[in-house]
């Protein structure tokens, strides 16, 4: 593969564990760009329709579906998310490296329709640093934060599936091995990765 061509890269990570900051901060380089996902849930303070998601109703996501204009979709803490294929084909016909920042589901669906997709699974240094931070963000209260837990758990025994893993302890550190393994376009070559999070699946 060479380094000029354009790849489709998908990251996934369970919440909090810096996956959109570093999809922004790769997006910064004008190389890279993000597709734009569509959702049904309501924009969070400072969020734009766009830029951040297509912030859709319910109707015109059933539309989508039934055009199939989804490459993958799926309904996360009771609101639907979805990658339309005009998005990816879109930035991929400007000559970009497509990132998609979506979860293991998501993932699985995408690596069966293209499988030469880099997909890239993101890490939190541990699981008491990943609570920390979604406290520290402010946004959600007791049961949420031990949902998002619950749910991040599941999310990492899913982290085998996936072509590399990134631990997010450092966050340049964390963006220059993403940006190298981008570069490299490679599958299945070993990132380093604290064994006590990392759960492949099936263990």
């Amino acid at each position: 593969m060479s380094n000029n061509e354009s790849r489709l890269v998908i990251l996934s990570a369970p919440s909090g564990a810096g996956k959109s900051s570093l999809a922004k901060a790769l997006a910064a380089d004008p190389r890279f760009g993000i597709s734009v996902s569509h959702t049904t849930r309501p924009p969070r303070p400072g969020e734009q329709d766009g830029v951040h998601y297509h912030f859709v109703d319910q109707a015109a996501f059933d539309r989508l579906v039934a055009e199939q204009a989804f490459l993958e979709h799926a309904c996360v803490f009771g609101n639907r998310y979805g990658t339309t294929r005009l998005a990816v084909e879109t930035l991929m016909a400007q000559g970009r490296h497509v990132l998609l920042d979506i979860d293991w589901q998501g993932a699985r669906r995408i690596k069966a329709l293209w499988p030469q997709a880099l997909s890239i699974f993101i890490l939190p240094p541990s699981l008491a640093a990943l609570e920390q931070r979604l406290r520290d963000r402010g946004q959600d209260d007791e049961s949420v934060i031990a949902a998002r837990m619950g749910k991040a758990r599941a999310e990492i025994a899913h982290a085998g599936e996936f072509d590399h893993v990134v631990v997010n302890d450092e966050f340049a550190e964390a963006l220059a091995d993403l940006k190298t393994l981008i570069a490299e376009g490679r599958v299945r070559r070993p990132v380093r990765c604290d064994p006590a999070i990392f759960t492949p699946t099936g263990a």
